[in-house]
């Protein structure tokens, strides 16, 4: 193999060579830490350690494996310090007390999973196989099963069974034995079907009904109109949001708080859909006092044939930017 050793590093050739690999290496730093605006930063650290050692890359692994290696290592290091995100549903069942508004969870007590946009992450040369494998490695149940896994184990699950490295080339990357890995390969399978016994079949975002389903939800909150609903929620639907600790299942309950506590009235909402997590999705604007619609938060969807299954909204202003979207609506 020819060496890649270099006397001086060169930054246009560093951009040419690890630059393509910046959308994957973001998706895969997301998966790792649950958190859009973590895996940015933990992306801009990978690069920023892989330009300072270039200079000493020999070639004896591929410019991936070797990005792979410093991004793994950064999100472990990340992870030691860091609380694990999660959603309402893991914390507690869901809430069947007397009726009242969901109450916050205290910002210090828990970290929150945020969604990722399939904007940000999606392949660049639009392979249709590619993407279809990308959205169900990036699907929220998933990601917020992931987090429950020790960071190691969900290191080697994900290096493993999303990104097809070898369990030599992983075991290279966290400087470990191959043995290791097979066997924290196989605690990590184990502990995910305890989690997700059975991962939902879920429509993909372009599907019509998929569509229809998101556009259904979206009159139901410009009109304020809680009946449509009804055509589609499925009976068994789930209703959680960040940073509520409260969440609800059954259709008659979600609809029920979403009539009581949320809806308001005609035009205090306006939602544009979306794709987060290879799932239909709406960044979501609430009217504020001044009439103005101020970005609100995020909303994402778990669409099945049958009717959506899960309602997951994220109540953080800043998501909206990360969407690309505007902070506010002129109109």
């Amino acid at each position: 193999m020819t060496s890649h050793l270099r006397a001086a590093p060169d930054r246009d050739q560093f951009t040419v060579e690890t630059e393509r690999f910046r959308r994957e290496l973001l998706a895969h730093c997301y998966r790792m830490v649950g958190s859009a605006h973590d895996a940015e930063d933990l992306v801009q650290e990978t690069y920023l350690r892989a330009w300072r050692s270039y200079s000493g890359f020999e070639g004896r692994a591929s410019i991936r494996s070797w990005l792979y290696t410093i991004a793994t290592n950064v999100c472990l290091k990340a992870l030691e310090r860091r609380r694990i995100r999660v959603l309402p549903s893991g914390l507690a069942s869901p809430y069947d007390g007397p009726d009242r508004a969901p109450s916050p969870v205290a910002p210090e007590q828990v970290s929150w999973l945020e969604p990722l946009a399939d904007a940000q992450i999606a392949p660049l040369d639009g392979d249709p196989a590619a993407v279809v494998v990308e959205r169900e490695s990036l699907r929220l149940a998933l990601i917020a099963s992931l987090q429950h896994l020790p960071a190691r184990q969900r290191a080697i699950l994900i290096l493993r069974e999303v990104l097809a490295f070898s369990a030599a080339e992983t075991a290279e990357i966290l400087d470990t034995t191959t043995a290791a890995v097979k066997s924290s390969l196989q605690r990590a399978r184990a502990r995910l079907d305890e989690l997700e016994p059975e991962p939902e079949k879920l429509l993909e975002p372009a599907d019509q009904r998929a569509r229809a389903l998101l556009d259904g939800y979206i009159a139901a909150f410009e009109r304020s109109d809680a009946s449509l609903l009804e055509q589609v929620l499925r009976v068994d639907a789930t209703l959680e949001a960040t940073p509520f600790g409260d969440w609800q299942s059954g259709r008659a309950m979600c609809i029920h708080i979403l009539d009581a506590y949320v809806l308001g009235t005609p035009g205090d909402w306006r939602m544009i859909a979306t794709t987060a997590n290879g799932q239909p999705a709406a960044v979501v604007y609430h009217r504020d006092a001044d009439g103005t619609l101020r970005a609100d938060g995020v909303v994402v969807l778990a669409a099945t044939a049958t009717g959506v299954s899960r309602v997951i909204k994220f109540h953080d202003p800043a998501l909206v930017a990360t969407f690309g979207f505007p902070d506010a609506l002129t109109h």
